[in-house]
């Protein structure tokens, strides 16, 4: 596998790779290095091979391709070196960036079937992140190198049906592309596991938000929903909010910022980012999940993993209403909020404080049953159903 992240920091990867390994594969990752490393590693099976590339999370749009450059050429030069000994079954590249597919081109010549898992829409991305730099020429550009990458590749996958009918529209036939959605590890994010919080058990709202804090998450509505919720409170006590805030990002700056001079700096707290096996435990010790994303062109093919992660520890989730979310949550399956509006936002909170327990259980059940649907017993399973089917035809191929 080719990603271009931090493995430990990468559920969609990790859970890949390591369910592979359960099946009886060796998988090795190559991925970014960061800082205290090592540069090789073992975990659940999987042989971690770490790069010296490391992200420059909100950095200028030549940094970003400088970096992903160099991930390109160590990836595929260090692979193809590799195979000569390992002879690769599969090869699986992870976007972003999409061409980054064609630094497994030696190991595709030598008869290597090639996976590619599009986590996201890159013209789209590009369009969202740099909105300044994207010309009619640039999109063009980009839009090429999407549909060539997917021209390289045996097959692709990518995390939601929105995004697979955004392919087929373009022209990608139906049967090369696979919905594997970016479900949650049972293992990790079990309810028996965790003790639960009873719902404000301690006279507090605690909203907690685990993700990457950038401009995209617009955690900025969530800090202004919160101002208001204050100013209303009055200091009598009848809804104090707490918004517990796990991640890191670009935006993480502004945002401090933002909560002092709104006032709430004792409601908000910043912990940083925590280990992918110690997220399931900080859910269960809040009363809801929050996903309060942007409503962008971008976001039209988005499904938060959030999601998932929050009804699959029993919290309800408040989320921004966004196409896809709906479409896979339902109307009502989720307390949705106008994306953007923190009046719409601090409306939605009052209401999930409002609700009688058997409401909020029924909601909240009915929101673990459409996530249920879609659990990583579902997904992993068609996931590795895929792969052989993939390495078994390359094997007769060459026979």
């Amino acid at each position: 596998m080719f990603t271009h992240s931090y493995y430990l920091e990468d559920a969609r990867v990790r859970r890949e790779a390591e369910t592979l390994a359960a099946s009886g594969r060796p998988v090795e990752v190559f991925c970014l290095r960061n800082e205290g490393e090592p540069e090789r590693d073992e975990r659940a099976g999987v042989t971690i091979l770490r790069l010296p590339v490391r992200r420059h999370q909100g950095a200028g749009m030549a940094t970003y391709l400088g970096e992903y450059l160099h991930f390109f050429w160590r990836a595929g030069l260090l692979a193809t070196r590799r195979h000569r000994r390992r002879h690769y079954a599969l090869l699986q590249v992870h976007t972003l960036p999409d061409w980054l597919v064609f630094a497994g081109l030696p190991i595709r010549l030598a008869g290597v079937p090639l996976l590619l898992d599009l986590h996201e829409a890159m013209p789209e991305f590009f369009r969202t992140r740099f909105p300044g730099a994207s010309r009619r020429s640039v999109l063009a550009a980009l839009r090429l190198a999407e549909r060539a990458s997917i021209a390289a590749a045996d097959a692709v996958i990518t995390v939601n049906e929105a995004l697979a009918e955004r392919l087929r529209g373009i022209g990608v036939p139906a049967e090369k592309v696979t919905v594997i959605v970016n479900s949650p590890d049972a293992s990790l994010f079990d309810l028996a596991r965790h003790p639960l919080r009873s719902f404000m058990g301690d006279g507090f709202l605690r909203l907690i938000y685990a993700g990457a804090v950038t401009p995209l998450y617009n955690l900025d509505v969530a800090v202004e929903a919160l101002a208001l919720l204050a100013r209303e409170d009055g200091g009598d006590g009848s809804l104090e909010v707490r918004l517990e805030v796990y991640g890191r990002g670009d935006a993480l700056d502004e945002l401090r910022e933002l909560v002092a001079a709104r006032g709430v700096a004792g409601r908000v707290t910043f912990h940083g980012r925590v280990p992918l096996e110690e997220v399931a435990g900080r859910i269960a010790e809040a009363d809801a999940g929050l996903a309060p994303v942007r409503h962008v062109p971008f976001t039209d093919f988005s499904l938060s993993a959030k999601l998932f992660e929050y009804t699959a520890m029993g919290k309800p989730v408040i989320a921004a209403r966004l196409p896809t979310v709906e479409r896979y949550f339902g109307a009502d399956g989720l307390l949705y909020f106008r994306p953007g509006d923190p009046v719409s936002l601090a409306e939605t909170v009052r209401r999930l404080a409002a609700t009688g327990p058997d409401a909020r259980e029924a909601q909240v059940a009915a929101a673990r049953a459409a996530a249920e649907r879609l659990s990583w017993r579902v997904e992993g399973a068609r996931y590795v159903e895929l792969v052989e089917r993939l390495t078994s035809a390359s094997q007769r191929s060459t026979r």
